[in-house]
């Protein structure tokens, strides 16, 4: 009956298709005269006109939407008046854009014969944002109802919160805190996979203190929704930081107002968003398969991952344009390497080729700015200026002055190979943040790796000494060679120059000896607690070492806020 549905779905498209894209080049045609001449009211009114009409067509084809985009763009167009001044224009960028990706939409469902209208949510919330308009949820087009909801909590292991009102308040800002260091590492596009521990994290511990209360049902919820994104290794897109920094809201209230703001329930339009991403995550885990069997809903068959992919395909240049550009760039880094390579051997070298390879640089590194490889281009305007230099200096290049110059222009041919594979994107701009740190001892280079790799192998160490502890009602042999274990990583850290995480390291070291070892009496839990919160945010900053990401400091303020809140 689907496939029946489908097949006349796909057969009355067929019918229009022509019909369609005719009528989008008309809207188009009709704006850009408008653009030409604002006084032509007329042209303004045949692009509304071309718009709602395809409106109707795809009402009548059922593209959700291309149907809700029309919509929005008939709004955005009758807010542009005849005579539109120059602060109307990012009004009517953002109109023409949708078009030009409402054209490839067409295309892209003429080859897929399927229709995701979550595809083109970004192109609609540009259109209401560039309005002023609240944009559109993620969930947006996810038909569900959640009004009845099931036991988020039931799949997830939570120990009962055990304190006073003051270890409440206490653990509340922790939790708070660690959730708020996520949603920045979220919003400064910042190791993705520590973000997602911390907030489950913190989520948990937020479930935890609410208690039963119903609050608490919307943290489990989000702990899943985090363990899920890390499993999927599903990204942040705009919707999703909009939809952290929401939630993030609930946090401040439990720390604000206490006991009292768990009482309520979440709303429903934030429990949707959540269990659509268990949706499109396509998972089968059974937490997730859980939540969605509650809602008689299975994994998604289009999972996020295909659903970037196809984006990529839809809001990029089109695969035989990416061949063209890379194969165009690697043809002028050939040239540049034949120069180099001339100057390397000596044959008649010429001064002259200096400034040669400086132009073809600098050629390069415009056309890098044009397709916002900034990071690509400034590694080859560097390397431009050197050359200026050695010719104002009447010198050729030394030997290692040349091959550190061949290894950054070896480095953008390689991220230009890759233009085809990963897109004009920020991943490759990135590749030329590895190619600026060669002049790095490789000798400190591998000393980062082995101190990162024991510091890890030592803080799983401390973490299972101490669940062992408490296990054993408080046998203090499990912890017997843990702060020396600790303070050897201390010195590694002190070595490879990392003050503050060997500062952190040597507070729990003295902390596990001062009240685990030498105390008589058992440890209070909110200690125990603390210790395992700084632990989990060291080994989180101990992920970035030996990395060329900069490390998260956010984390090692967390893990001392941790000591600080019970006086360690």
């Amino acid at each position: 009956m689907v496939q029946s549905s489908l097949a006349t779905k796909s057969q009355s498209f067929d019918l229009v298709k022509s019909e369609i894209e005719q009528t989008i080049k008309q809207a188009e045609s009709s704006l850009e005269r408008f653009q030409e001449n604002r006084e032509r009211g007329e042209d303004l009114q045949n692009c509304v006109d071309f718009i709602n009409q395809l409106r109707g067509i795809f009402i009548l084809v059922e593209l959700r939407g291309g149907t809700l985009l029309c919509q929005e763009a008939v709004t955005m167009a009758n807010d542009v008046p005849v005579g539109a001044n120059d602060d109307k224009n990012i009004l009517l960028t953002t109109l023409n854009s949708a078009l030009f990706i409402l054209r490839r939409y067409v295309e892209y469902y003429h080859q897929q014969r399927e229709d995701h209208p979550e595809l083109l949510l970004p192109v609609i919330n540009d259109l209401r944002e560039a309005r002023r308009e609240k944009p559109y949820p993620e969930s947006c087009f996810f038909d569900v109802d959640v009004k009845e909801r099931p036991d988020f909590c039931a799949g997830l292991s939570l120990q009962p919160f055990e304190g006073n009102e003051a270890d409440y308040e206490v653990m509340a800002r922790r939790m708070r805190l660690t959730f708020q260091v996520a949603l920045l590492g979220i919003l400064r596009d910042r190791n993705d996979v520590v973000n997602k521990k911390l907030i489950g994290r913190a989520s948990r511990g937020l479930a935890r203190l609410c208690q039963g209360a119903p609050m608490g049902q919307m943290w489990c919820l989000v702990g899943i929704v985090a363990d899920t994104m890390l499993d999927r290794a599903m990204v942040f897109n705009k919707a999703r930081k909009r939809m952290f920094m929401r939630i993030e809201k609930y946090a401040r209230e439990v720390v604000y107002v206490g006991k009292v703001a768990t009482g309520k329930d979440a709303p429903d339009s934030l429990i949707r968003d959540l269990v659509y991403l268990l949706y499109r995550s396509g998972s089968a885990n059974p937490e997730v398969t859980e939540v969605l069997s509650a809602y008689h809903l299975a994994p998604a068959d289009f999972p996020d991952s295909m659903l970037e992919a196809h984006a990529s395909r839809l809001y990029g240049p089109g695969s035989d344009v990416l061949k063209s550009l890379s194969e165009a760039l690697q043809d002028e880094l050939n040239q540049l390497k034949d120069k180099l390579d001339i100057i390397e051997r000596g044959i008649e070298p010429d001064l002259a080729e200096l400034s040669s390879i400086a132009d073809a640089l600098e050629r390069l590194a415009n056309t890098l700015v044009m397709l916002d490889l900034n990071k690509l281009a400034g590694v080859s305007r560097e390397e431009a200026s050197k050359l200026r230099g050695w010719e104002a200096e009447s010198r050729l290049p030394g030997d290692d002055e040349l091959y550190r110059l061949a290894d950054s222009v070896l480095g953008i041919e390689d991220a230009v190979m890759q233009i085809v594979t990963r897109g004009i994107t920020s991943e490759t701009d990135a590749l030329a943040g590895g190619e600026r740190k060669r002049e790095e001892s490789v000798y400190l280079r591998e000393a980062l790796y082995v101190v990162a790799d024991e510091a890890r192998g030592a803080l799983t160490l401390a973490k299972r000494a101490i669940t062992a502890f408490i296990e054993s009602d408080y046998d203090k042999l499990h912890l017997a060679n843990l702060p020396a274990t600790l303070h050897s990583i201390w010195g590694g850290l002190q070595m490879v120059n990392d003050p503050g995480a060997a500062g952190v390291l040597e507070r729990v070291a003295a902390s596990i000896q001062e009240r685990l070892l030498d105390a008589k009496e058992a440890p209070a839990a909110q200690v125990l607690e603390a210790l395992a919160d700084a632990l989990t945010s060291l080994e989180y900053y101990i992920e970035s070492i030996g990395k060329s990401e900069d490390r998260n400091v956010d984390l090692l303020k967390l893990a001392e806020s941790s000591l600080d809140d019970v006086g360690l």
